[in-house]
């Protein structure tokens, strides 16, 4: 163990305030409810703009991964902010016990925290993998089987939002509606003891039913699908906000949800156990939370499909096999060979412009990322991908000018099939051969 290691303990628990930071907000308003309901205290820190980036440089080398100068910047700057006690506050960080991000960060928050003056501040690692002890804060199977719930709830909710956000006649219905369905859902995950889950899928056919409700004229846009790191694929703090602003550009966002990163990393376990031999028994119960999450999708697409014309996720076993001569399933460091099957899965269900989002510098995505355009596009020639990277010294107009090329490469390519399918039949063959 480290030696700046400080635990948190049960006498913790009971006076301390836990900061966790904010990279998906619905699905982590939920996540913490269930917390909270476990007699957490826990606060979402929804801080923004350039100074938070500013205080992490402040305390890392400017050549730290950005999401960790972020994650980090954001947690001194709510400490030194005057809202919390120092003494009475802990930090949450979540991991996956793999390599880059997933296992690496808390060390290096430990030590910009001592630089700042906050070394006695407990550092929790969320973590199925069980990197540290903390017997303050353990995660036990209800606990589990609640965030399951709410993963898919808050995936139902990003996906139905961003299909009808960019098409809704009243202007920000559709995310008013969103943030309404997310607290009504924090709430009864407060006040139900027992989780049923015929109440869950009542409750899936409830959310699609009022996003059925939203009035929405379907013309004609550029569907854009969004990829990258786990982090600045989806923090609005991480990306500039990309998401409203493609919306802004008259694009419909298309995201793959947080439960395939989640299958991903339970996936991985069972596949070390086949190509290396290693964590046979850990695997049989991978195994069962692989099939139960899959059973899980399953449903939830079948409900989609019965009660409205929503696009549904993809089935993950089919995402996992799009990638079979491109890339292998052994290579899971970050993001690994989900990254380059999630750009497949877009491409094979219609979205063929992506945007790679990446740290600056980050080497698995720039090999599972930016490193697989090319394949992919010999294997695809119509998709048309950019790779973006961020980090505290790439200009905001820089990113939005490669954006913008993005969609007006979309926006020829729809005009152009839309001329190829109004030509005679005749020139309509000329023009293909």
């Amino acid at each position: 163990m480290e030696n700046n290691y400080i635990p948190f303990t049960k006498e913790m628990k009971k006076e301390y305030v836990i900061l966790a930071p904010n990279m998906l907000p619905m699905h982590f308003e939920l996540i913490l409810q269930v917390l909270s309901n476990y007699g957490y205290k826990i606060d979402l820190l929804k801080t923004d703009g350039h100074e938070i980036a500013e205080t992490g440089l402040k305390y890392v080398h400017n050549d730290t991964c950005y999401p960790a100068l972020l994650v980090i910047g954001q947690f001194i700057n709510a400490i030194q902010s005057g809202k919390y006690d120092p003494n009475k506050v802990a930090l949450i960080l979540f991991q996956t016990g793999g390599g880059c991000r997933a296992s690496n960060y808390i060390s290096l928050l430990r030590k910009a925290l001592q630089k700042a003056g906050y070394g006695h501040v407990p550092v929790i690692s969320f973590s199925l993998a069980g990197i540290e002890k903390h017997p303050g804060f353990r995660l036990s199977l209800p606990i589990w089987h609640r965030m399951v719930y709410s993963v898919l709830y808050a995936d139902l909710l990003m996906s139905l939002l961003n299909q009808c956000k960019p098409y809704e006649v009243h202007p920000g219905e559709s995310q008013a509606l969103a943030e309404r369905l997310t607290h009504e859902l924090a709430n009864e995950m407060a006040h139900e003891k027992v989780l049923s889950y015929r109440r869950v899928k009542e409750n899936y056919r409830r959310i699609i039913r009022a996003f059925n409700q939203i009035e929405c004229v379907r013309t004609e846009k550029p569907r854009v699908g969004i990829v990258g790191e786990i982090f600045v694929k989806y923090s609005p703090l991480g990306n500039n906000r990309l998401e409203e602003f493609l919306v802004r550009e008259g694009a419909e966002v298309v995201i793959p949800g947080l439960t395939d990163f989640c299958l991903y990393t339970v996936y991985n376990n069972i596949e070390d156990a086949r190509l290396y031999g290693i964590g046979k028994l850990k695997a049989k119960a991978y195994t069962f939370a692989y099939n139960f999450l899959n059973g899980k999708v399953r449903d939830l697409i079948d409900i989609i499909r019965e009660e409205s014309d929503f696009t549904p996720p993809t089935p993950f076993p089919h995402t996992a096999s799009l990638v079979e001569g491109c890339i292998h399933h052994g290579t899971k460091m970050g993001e690994g060979w989900l990254l380059t099957a999630e750009m497949l899965e877009l491409a094979d269900s219609g979205v063929n412009n992506i945007v790679c989002t990446q740290p600056f510098g980050c080497l698995p995505n720039h090999i599972c990322g930016k490193g697989m355009m090319k394949p992919i596009k010999e294997k695809i020639p119509k998709v048309n991908i950019v790779a973006i990277d961020y980090d505290p010294g790439a200009t905001q107009v820089n990113q939005e000018n490669r954006l913008k090329l993005l969609l007006a490469n979309a926006r020829d390519a729809m005009q152009a099939e839309k001329e190829l399918q109004q030509a005679p039949h005749t020139e309509r063959e000329t023009v293909t051969v």
